[in-house]
């Protein structure tokens, strides 16, 4: 039903705005205030597993920002983005929340075990949401998976996961470090080494379909002004590779 939604959402917008623009739940704040600036743009949020399918199932969208580079290869391998103007923009940091605050925890079974309870952990689905995915690695890495693969409540995107622990419906929650930021609720008890997870790619590109506007966006985004703007929200600058 969400599915369905956002393509009618799409149809039904892609008549008036000249550009659309499918970005990362996780990008929102950023996003949203560099497309302020452009009055013919609209932007719909999703995770980034959801959004790579709708374009590859001929979406109109004219721009996608994905937050991991598994999904954008995907695109440009079976050619539904111009595999040209396919670009890293920022990157991000991967950390556990609670909405009580409190001293920062070690990324322990013991630690981890007496500050959850029988509570449950929320992140994005660890087999599609960029989020989730990270997630899982980095518990793998840890050694931690076996002991609370099954105490995780996943869900659809980062943002989700992040409203769960919000309003206490999840005792913990592995999120984005710029997902915190924007919540009045999420204490940040411990940050994922970098090493223990894939690099967090912000990755961007053009579809086929994309015209001047389209790329005057993607250009601002990638520019000295984008980049304020996503270091003023936390994000970090491009991974370097």
């Amino acid at each position: 039903m969400i599915r369905v939604f956002l393509i009618w959402i799409l149809l039904s917008t892609a008549a008036s705005a000249q550009v659309v623009v499918f970005a990362s739940a996780s990008l929102k704040e950023p996003v949203d205030r560099i497309a302020v600036e452009f009055p013919d743009v609209v932007v719909s949020y999703a995770a980034s597993g959801t959004l790579a399918r709708h374009v590859a199932q001929g979406a109109p969208a004219d721009v996608i920002l994905l937050a991991h580079i598994d999904w954008m290869n995907y695109l440009r391998d079976g050619d539904f983005v111009r595999a040209e103007t396919v670009v890293d923009f920022a990157s991000n940091t991967l950390v556990m929340v609670t909405a009580a605050k409190g001293d920062e925890i070690p990324l322990t079974e013991a630690a981890i075990s007496d500050f959850l309870g029988q509570g449950r952990i929320a992140t994005g689905l660890t087999s599609a949401v960029p989020a989730g995915i990270y997630a899982k690695e980095a518990l793998i890495h840890l050694g931690l998976w076996d002991a609370f693969a099954d105490r995780l409540a996943e869900v659809d995107n980062v943002r989700a996961a992040l409203a769960l622990v919000d309003r206490g419906q999840a005792r913990l929650g592995i999120v984005y470090a710029t997902d915190a930021r924007v919540s009045d609720r999420a204490w940040i008890i411990a940050t994922f080494p970098d090493g223990s997870h894939a690099p967090i790619r912000y990755s961007g590109a053009l579809t086929a379909r994309a015209n001047d506007d389209a790329v005057a966006f993607l250009d601002a985004l990638v520019g000295a002004h984008g980049q304020s703007v996503f270091a003023e929200a936390g994000f970090l600058p491009p991974v370097t590779h």
